[in-house]
């Protein structure tokens, strides 16, 4: 659906610069934007995507991933075609990078859709849902008053002034931090690391239920030094915030190595010493997508695969010594 898109700035000679993300693309009549979806029409900045889904389906919270809000749980999961950057180990490169064909559902339709089958709300994720600003703000506001819950699983990257208009309709989110390097973040990503890193702990300061996620990539950001300035940032915000560490396969137009298991183990380790939660995901280890308290060390929930089992949480606390784990069931 077609509509007028939010946060733009009308220039001399037709031009509009869009102002949703740090992008700010200057665009003239015609142009598209870096995300595919916001294009200038006669000097009025507008966007495509308005309620368009490329995919939806029940998920489990854990695919997100989100570990430590309402485990075990299932989540309505849905998205848009584009995205604000431009990785070159996009794992979704098809939808993020390319269009393929949408459905239209309206925000109402959505919001019913959302409720059924023990769904806790909405997850807006598999490409860049912060390029659907539009369609999650008047969609969330639906569904936090039908009791429901928002997710993101988003890159981090747009600017200060829509993020906090967005905030007070999110509930948790899960935020790709690629790496602690600048260049890497021109040079793989095509953006800028500051402002994800600034948005991160604007997040956690606004109260919403942040989990952040590292792709391990073979010789890109996979030395002792990433691990360490990643984890001191964390560190940093909250040593109670969740990170996953995930293992790369060669995909799109990267083909380093997959991921050594050695590096991310490594990477858990250096974690570990200064987080209280770190989890190694899209590969198989014993205990590493576990929960276990920091506090007592009894391990209080067990993962295989995405079947998840709670035993020893009450009220996100640990049955066994009390300690607060900040869990939200």
């Amino acid at each position: 659906m077609l509509i007028e898109a939010a946060y733009s700035e009308r220039l001399d000679n037709n031009k509009v610069r869009c102002r949703l993300c740090p992008a700010e693309c200057l665009l003239t009549e015609g142009k598209v934007g870096i995300c595919g979806s916001r294009f200038n029409d006669q000097g009025k900045l507008m966007t495509d995507n308005f309620g368009e889904l490329v995919s939806a389906c029940y998920d489990p919270i854990e695919k997100k991933p989100l570990y430590h809000f309402h485990p075990g749980r299932a989540i309505f999961s849905t998205g848009p075609n584009g995205c604000n950057l431009k990785c070159s180990n996009c794992q979704n490169w098809e939808i993020s990078q390319g269009r393929v064909p949408t459905r239209f559902v309206s925000p109402p339709d959505i919001v019913e859709i959302a409720g059924r089958g023990g769904s806790i709300g909405i997850a807006y994720t598999y490409t860049e849902p912060l390029t659907w600003f539009e369609y999650i703000m008047e969609t969330g506001k639906l569904i936090k008053e039908a009791g429901l819950c928002n997710v993101l699983v988003t890159n981090g990257y747009i600017n200060r002034e829509p993020l906090e208009e967005l905030l007070p309709l999110i509930d948790a989110a899960n935020i790709d931090l690629k790496s602690m390097r600048p260049d890497f973040y021109k040079k793989v990503c095509k953006g800028k690391l500051e402002p994800v890193l600034e948005n991160i702990k604007r997040f956690v300061e606004a109260g919403v239920r942040v989990e952040l996620t590292n792709l391990v990539i073979t010789g890109l950001n996979d030395t002792d030094r990433d691990f360490e300035q990643l984890t001191d940032f964390v560190a940093g915000i909250s040593t109670r915030i969740p990170v996953h560490f995930s293992a790369y396969y060669p995909t799109y137009k990267m083909n380093n190595p997959p991921t050594p298991v050695e590096k991310l183990l490594r990477a858990g380790e250096i974690a570990a010493k200064k987080l209280d939660f770190v989890y190694l995901g899209n590969i198989r280890l014993p205990d590493r997508s576990d929960t276990f308290c920091p506090e007592c060390k009894k391990r209080l929930i067990v993962r295989n695969g995405y079947d998840t089992e709670v035993s020893g949480l009450e009220n996100g606390c640990c049955t066994h010594c009390g300690h607060d784990l900040n869990i939200i069931q």
